[in-house]
């Protein structure tokens, strides 16, 4: 009986960098219809494979099988010759350019010569219609959200034809909307038989899209698992190769009546009127769905955002529409949920990023106050190991470093002076589990100082399991608040719709 050939076939890939085994002889098949889900913790080498297969980056040993015939690709242009379609984290799109220009750009049809523009409006809105999903193809990709970006990225590479089509953390910035309408679009494809290479850290995910996930940790192949009855807690203990009992720390509560920061009757675009103490020695969770204002009304107190009514005070002191600097020289932390926008300057080394949170202590200067390298090269690589980041990780561009360590680097600046008022919005976006673990031991040593700590978070477990005391917001307004035991999901969720319901 024959044996119909695997879509692709990788054996034995292996990829050295100078002092750096990123992959060492990984295997991985991929059958056409699949979704076929590649896991592991930041730095386990699933970038790298998926570069390999996409042409980006050629293997040092192994081979290429697609539909049994060994192949190599020297550049990205080869791999969508055979196939080949990817959607990276960082989208290949002209923002300046409408949705239909997108699709075609390389290969417009052509009229006397010249670009045949109807031509490429009408395929265009031929293909969406036949994807089902509504856009209008002469938008400009710039004025689309995030979510349509990524479907016109899947639709471009399924108009070339792309027959196995990589996924890399797709949903790390989507709304559970947004989401559930990639998730047509990804099971459109495999009906048409393409093999979908998912690359996720959201386990919750895999259940209702995986055929089989492939587990890799530090380079190297760890299994590969059917998705039907699947065990977070033995999926999580293959990617980290130890115990996951707990993952979220039991948090000791250091109670005190200071309220380190006091939010009175705000207002401002998106919320309207919400009153907040913010306590030493405790964790402020705060919950909601998007758009429920859970995270403007922060960001207007940190000076992020324009006031228009209300007050906000530091020890006492009123600071409403202070600058944002002048809030951190109060003595506020705030961590944004852009990391990469508003969080780090991603063409400078981690050390330099990190750097720029300690510049002003004294101990970071000499006696003529000009700054001194040792010193900051000290200070920096203390707050390294605080936040679990080798000499070899601070040395490198931010940029080309992994979702998790950016995020490090950025709970690293926390460390850069000592602070009040801790306020963490979305602290683990697109990080692993085991990346998850080790900040939320950072947030458990800071609220344990007696520190007060605000996490607002769109992942409900982890708000829960992290806060003392939750607020949940709903169309701008504070909807209802719980402490202690009476934090539950069923009552949380019911204060995401019912408005009004203020609990103990």
């Amino acid at each position: 009986m024959n044996i119909a050939p695997k879509l692709v076939e990788m054996t034995g890939i292996a990829k050295s960098y100078p002092g750096v085994r990123a992959l060492d002889g990984v295997d991985f098949t991929l059958e056409a219809g699949e979704v076929h889900v590649l896991f592991g913790e930041n730095g386990a080498g699933k970038s790298t494979l998926i570069s390999i297969l996409a042409g980006v980056t050629p293997p040092t040993e192994g081979k290429i099988c697609i539909d049994g015939e060994e192949q190599s690709f020297p550049s990205v242009k080869e791999a969508r010759k055979a196939g080949i379609g990817a959607v990276f984290q960082e989208f290949s799109l002209v923002p300046t350019m409408s949705v239909a220009q997108n699709i075609f750009l390389g290969r417009e049809p052509r009229r006397l010569g010249l670009v045949h523009r109807a031509r490429i409006f009408q395929e265009a809105r031929k293909l969406f219609d036949e994807l089902d999903f509504a856009i209008d193809v002469r938008r400009s990709v710039i004025s689309l959200s995030r979510a349509e970006q990524q479907m016109v990225e899947i639709a471009k590479a399924l108009h070339q034809k792309a027959r196995i089509l990589i996924l890399d953390e797709p949903t790390a910035s989507l709304t559970e909307r947004e989401t559930a309408k990639l998730f047509e679009f990804v099971s459109m494809a495999r009906r048409r038989g393409v093999g979908i290479v998912y690359i996720s850290h959201r386990i919750q995910e895999f259940k209702s899209i995986a055929n089989r996930i492939t587990v890799l940790r530090d380079g190297r192949l760890i299994g590969t698992i059917p998705a039907d009855n699947l065990s977070e807690t033995a999926l999580v203990e293959m990617m980290t190769g130890r115990k996951m009992d707990e993952i979220y720390p039991e948090i000791e509560r250091k109670p005190s009546s200071t309220v380190a920061m006091n939010i009175r009757d705000l207002r401002c675009w998106g919320v309207d009127g919400v009153n907040v103490e913010i306590r030493k020695g405790e964790v402020l969770g705060v919950a909601g769905l998007v758009g429920s204002g859970k995270s403007r009304g922060f960001r207007a107190a940190m000076g992020l955002l324009p006031v228009i009514d209300g007050t906000v005070t530091v020890g006492g002191k009123d600071v409403t529409g202070a600058a944002t600097r002048k809030m951190m020289d109060a003595g506020i932390f705030f961590l944004p949920s852009n990391r990469k926008e508003e969080g780090l300057i991603l063409s400078a080394t981690a050390e330099a990023n990190i750097c720029l949170s300690v510049i002003d202590r004294a101990e970071a200067r000499t006696k003529l106050g000009l700054l001194a390298p040792k010193a900051l090269g000290s200070l920096t690589g203390e707050i390294g190991k605080k936040v679990d980041l080798s000499d070899a990780f601070l040395a490198r561009t931010t940029s080309k470093l992994s979702g998790g360590n950016q995020q490090k680097i950025l709970f690293g600046k926390s460390f850069g002076r000592d602070y009040d008022v801790y306020i963490f919005d979305e602290p683990t976006v697109g990080v692993d589990v085991g990346t998850r673990a080790a900040i939320y031991r950072i947030i458990k040593a800071i609220a344990e100082s007696g520190k007060a700590v605000v996490v607002i978070s769109s992942d409900l477990p982890e708000v829960m399991n992290l806060a003392h005391r939750l607020i949940v917001f709903r169309n701008g307004k504070i909807s209802a608040e719980f402490e202690g035991e009476s934090i539950n999901e069923q009552a949380i969720l019911s204060a995401f719709f019912d408005q009004g319901r203020i609990s103990e």
